[in-house]
């Protein structure tokens, strides 16, 4: 008879906690995500900056960790003038922000610490990603080096930028070996 007014007391408590787990973040209970959880590039976008996050200084600072300083710019495209954000870890340039129509639509990914979904990051060699840059890569411009931009791989949104040394011309895609060597200097996400 105790076990049933003891059941009877917490089955209406069980009912209604029932209807209130649905609304629970569960992958918030996991151990590794009580200390935060990591930003990465995703076919989403960056973190929590997506394409529809705004491109206002606000809602930019409010997506990214507290690790990160902004600063905003401007510079000329195709004959238009675009605004863009820099975020800065510590004194070092991490991400430029850009987007267009009020909205971002590229990031450009620097720091080392914000790995792809798949585990790749800046500093990562060509040759652990790809056995060539025939249908994959394409000669890219870049301010100070030459660079070439290939696709992630199953990816629509990713790409990966590659640096390195190389004495050819300009606008020409270096050799599969000499492009063993070179790093991913950006990862780029674009809408």
């Amino acid at each position: 008879m105790k076990s049933l007014r003891l059941l009877l007391c917490a089955l209406p408590l069980a009912l209604t906690g029932c209807s209130t787990l649905s609304s629970i973040n569960w992958s918030a209970a996991y151990p590794w995500n009580w200390f935060g959880s990591s930003t990465e590039v995703t076919e989403q976008g960056v973190g929590k900056i997506t394409a529809a996050t705004a491109l206002d200084q606000n809602a930019i600072q409010d997506a990214l960790s507290s690790d990160y300083r902004l600063r905003s710019g401007m510079k000329t495209e195709n004959g238009n003038i675009v605004r863009y954000y820099e975020a800065l870890k510590g004194d070092k340039l991490a991400l430029v922000i850009n987007g267009d129509k009020g909205t971002v639509n590229r990031i450009a990914v620097m720091d080392e610490d914000i790995p792809t979904a798949s585990g790749v990051k800046v500093g990562t060699p060509f040759s652990e990603l790809y056995k060539q840059a025939f249908g994959n890569c394409t000669s890219a411009p870049s301010d100070d080096k030459v660079a070439v931009e290939c696709k992630a791989e199953g990816s629509q949104h990713i790409s990966y930028v590659f640096t390195g040394t190389w004495s050819g011309p300009e606008g020409l895609m270096p050799s599969d070996d000499t492009l063993k060597s070179w790093k991913v200097s950006k990862i780029l996400w674009k809408q």
